[in-house]
């Protein structure tokens, strides 16, 4: 339902699947303001352009820098390259702490056409603490062996950081930034997406458990199970896709001017 709401004609001279990745792109970040995942107006959510806009070139699509979430729409998107270099002519600024963290994580990971960071309040709490996330839930048992972590460094504007945080994250999709807060990355915004709700919801339980005492731990044969029958992530499954959509179609009842 969502791809027929996203698809219309692209302005003169963009090609069809840049309009389509910026529609989608921007529908997500109102899905972030929605669900409350936003930071004044700082963090990123980054998309790779697809070879048919940019050929083998890496070219992404992030946000202005200086509008909300609630602000992002498909044509104020800003198209950047891998040193964070303006290609579309935008006005708008790009924060240096988004295109160094997410062009390194493009560039450097094999599939991760999408990058998801937030700093909400459940992320950045476990990321705060010495065990990290906990095995005892619903949701981090999903999570199973799919969880990376990297320490913190400090304000993430230095690209010599980049290779230390690609060691650290490895193959796993879903990143806890110690002391920090929480990234994703995919193959799809919706496969990305998908992967970053399970760790916050997972985080956002955990945060309520242990203000209650201690937590259940679910062993590593269950989790592990777990992880195997989630339909979450799963491409043969949608990866995401079907719970994306229904968010579009809430955001659209909402405020559809993001499409724009």
């Amino acid at each position: 339902m969502t791809r027929s709401v996203l698809t219309s004609p692209a302005p003169a001279g963009m090609h069809a699947d840049e309009w389509q990745a910026r529609r989608e792109l921007a529908a997500c970040y109102r899905i972030f303001a929605m669900l409350g995942w936003t930071e004044m107006i700082y963090n990123h959510i980054t998309l790779r352009l697809p070879a048919s806009v940019c050929g083998a070139d890496k070219q992404f699509l992030i946000n202005p820098f200086g509008l909300h979430y609630s602000e992002v729409t498909a044509s104020n998107l800003v198209k950047i390259d891998l040193a964070g270099r303006v290609l579309d002519g935008s006005p708008h600024p790009v924060n240096p702490a988004g295109f160094t963290v997410h062009s390194a994580i493009h560039d450097g990971l094999e599939g991760a056409h999408c990058v998801m960071h937030t700093h909400t309040t459940a992320g950045v709490a476990v990321a705060c603490t010495q065990t990290g996330l906990l095995q005892s839930n619903f949701y981090s048992a999903q999570l199973h062996d799919m969880v990376a972590y990297h320490t913190f460094e400090g304000i993430t504007i230095h690209g010599e950081e980049a290779p230390r945080l690609l060691k650290s994250i490895g193959t796993k999709p879903a990143v806890i930034l110690r002391n920090h807060g929480l990234l994703s990355w995919g193959q799809t915004l919706a496969q990305t997406f998908a992967i970053l709700w399970t760790l916050q919801r997972a985080c956002e339980i955990q945060l309520a458990t242990l203000s209650m005492g201690p937590a259940i731990p679910v062993s590593e044969a269950i989790a592990a199970k777990c992880t195997r029958d989630s339909l979450q992530f799963n491409p043969n499954h949608g990866a995401g896709q079907d719970v994306f959509d229904a968010l579009v179609r809430q955001v659209n009842r909402l405020d559809a001017s993001y499409a724009a």
